[in-house]
C-alpha cells in the first residue's frame, strides 16, 4: 500500500514537472519580455541558431523581423522556426541582424548562393546593393530609353537584340558582317608590306561594304541614343569607332599617295599601325555574345584580385630573378648575364610555361628555380576561387534574366 501511494505521488510530481516545462516552452520569454530577453530559435536545415527577439526586431521589413512573415515557417511541435535553406549562409544573415545591418559573406559560400539567401530573407535592396559594392561589383545603372516613340523603337532595335524579332535578325546580320570583316583582315595580312591597297581590289570593295555597315549602324545608334554625351563613354561604342578608323586612314593614304615618289616610308609606317588596330574588330562580337559579356563583367568585378595577383607576381619575379642571378654568377655556362635577364625566366617559370631557353645549371640555381615554380603555382591559384565565384554569379544572373524574358 505504501509503495502504491509512493508511485502515485511520484507520477503526480512528474506530470506537474512536464506541465511546467510545456508552459515554459510555449510561453518562452513571457516573464522576461519586459527585459528584452525573449529568445528566438531558428532551425536552418538541421542546424539550430538561437538569438534574442529584439535582435531581429530591429529590421521589421525583413523575413525574420516581421512576425507575420516568419510565422509561416513556425513549427509548434518543436517551438522553432524551420528554414530549408543553405546552412553556411545563415551565419552571414544572422550577423546582419547582430551588427545592425552589415553584411559579411562567409568564405565558404559562393557569391550567387549568398545573394539568393539575401533575397529570400528579404534584407532589402539597399543591403543587397551595399553588399555587391563591397564584393567589388560595378553598380548597375537603370536602362534609360529615349522619350520619343520613334527614337525609342530605333534604339531598342539596334541596342537590345532580345527586344523584338526584327532586332534579332538585325543582330544576326551584324554578326555576319563582323565575321566577314575579320576574315578579310586575316586573308589580307599576307599582302606585301610595300604594296598599298588599291580601290579595284575585290577585298577592298568587300571591306568598304563592311565599313559602310558599321558606320551607318554607329550613326543610327548615336542619333537615337537617349544621352549623347554618355554615348562615347561606353567601351563598346569606343571599340566601334576604333574599328572603322583604320579604313578611312587607309583611304586617305591611297588618295594622297604619289606613285612617282620612291620613298613611301611614312605611308607604310601608318599602314603597319592601322593593321594592328583592325584587330579590335573582333571585340565587336562581344556586343552580340552573352558569353563574352559575362567574361568581361567577371574581369571587371575581379580587378582587385587580379591587381593583387600582378603585384605578388611582380614581387616574386624581382626576388627570384635576383636570387638566381647571384646563384649562377660563378657558373661558366650561366645564361643569366644580369638581373633583368632573369625577369623573363622568372615569369616563364612562375606561370609554369617553361620554354627552356633559360635555365639554371648549378645546384643552388635549380633549388631557387624549384621554389620559384612552387611560388608561382600558389600565387596564381589564390584568386582563382574568387574569379570563378564571380563568373558563376554573372552566369546565373544572365540565365535568370533570360528565363524572366
Amino acid at each position: 500500500l505504501c509503495a502504491c501511494v509512493y508511485t502515485r505521488v511520484l507520477n503526480r510530481n512528474l506530470e506537474e514537472t512536464h506541465e511546467e516545462e510545456n508552459e515554459e516552452g510555449t510561453l518562452s520569454g513571457t516573464c522576461d519580455q519586459s527585459l528584452g530577453t525573449e529568445r528566438l530559435v531558428i532551425n536552418v536545415s538541421g542546424l539550430r541558431f538561437e538569438t534574442q527577439l529584439q535582435t531581429v526586431n530591429q529590421f521589421p521589413d525583413t523575413l525574420l523581423g516581421n512576425p507575420r512573415k516568419r510565422d509561416r515557417y513556425y513549427d509548434p511541435l518543436r517551438n522553432e522556426y524551420f528554414f530549408d535553406r543553405n546552412r553556411s549562409s545563415f551565419d552571414g544573415i544572422l550577423y546582419f541582424y547582430q551588427s545592425g545591418g552589415r553584411l559579411r559573406r562567409p568564405v565558404n559560400v559562393p557569391i550567387d548562393v549568398f545573394t539568393e539567401e539575401i533575397k529570400f530573407y528579404e534584407l532589402g535592396d539597399e543591403a543587397l546593393a551595399k553588399y555587391r559594392e563591397e564584393e567589388g561589383f560595378i553598380k548597375e545603372e537603370p536602362k534609360v530609353l529615349p522619350r520619343n516613340k520613334f527614337q525609342r523603337k530605333v534604339w531598342l532595335l539596334f541596342e537590345y537584340p532580345e527586344s523584338s524579332l526584327a532586332a534579332r535578325f538585325l543582330a544576326i546580320g551584324s554578326v555576319f558582317v563582323i565575321l566577314l570583316s575579320i576574315i578579310i583582315f586575316y586573308d589580307r595580312i599576307t599582302i606585301e608590306e610595300d604594296d598599298l591597297p588599291t580601290i579595284d581590289q575585290p577585298f577592298f570593295a568587300v571591306e568598304t561594304f563592311c565599313i559602310i555597315w558599321f558606320s551607318c549602324e554607329l550613326l543610327i545608334r548615336f542619333a537615337s541614343a537617349p544621352k549623347k554625351l554618355q554615348f562615347f563613354k561606353v567601351i563598346m561604342n569606343v571599340i566601334d569607332v576604333v574599328s572603322i578608323i583604320p579604313y578611312f586612314i587607309t583611304v586617305g593614304a591611297v588618295i594622297i599617295d604619289d606613285p612617282k615618289r620612291q620613298n613611301q616610308t611614312t605611308s607604310l609606317a601608318v599602314l603597319r599601325v592601322i593593321r594592328l588596330v583592325r584587330v579590335f574588330r573582333i571585340f565587336k562580337l562581344s556586343r552580340h555574345s552573352k558569353g563574352l559579356q559575362i567574361l568581361g563583367q567577371t574581369l571587371r568585378a575581379s580587378v582587385r584580385e587580379l591587381g593583387l595577383l600582378v603585384f605578388f607576381l611582380l614581387i616574386c619575379v624581382i626576388l627570384f630573378s635576383s636570387a638566381v642571378y647571384f646563384a649562377e654568377a660563378d657558373a661558366d655556362t650561366s645564361l643569366f648575364r644580369s638581373i633583368p635577364d632573369g625577369f623573363w625566366w622568372a615569369v616563364v617559370t612562375m606561370t609554369t610555361v617553361g620554354y627552356g631557353d633559360m635555365r639554371p645549371v648549378t645546384v643552388w640555381g635549380k633549388l631557387i628555380g624549384s621554389l620559384c615554380a612552387i611560388a608561382g603555382v600558389l600565387t596564381i591559384a589564390l584568386p582563382v576561387p574568387v574569379i570563378v565565384s564571380n563568373f558563376n554569379y554573372f552566369y546565373h544572373r544572365e540565365t535568370e534574366s533570360e528565363e524572366n524574358h
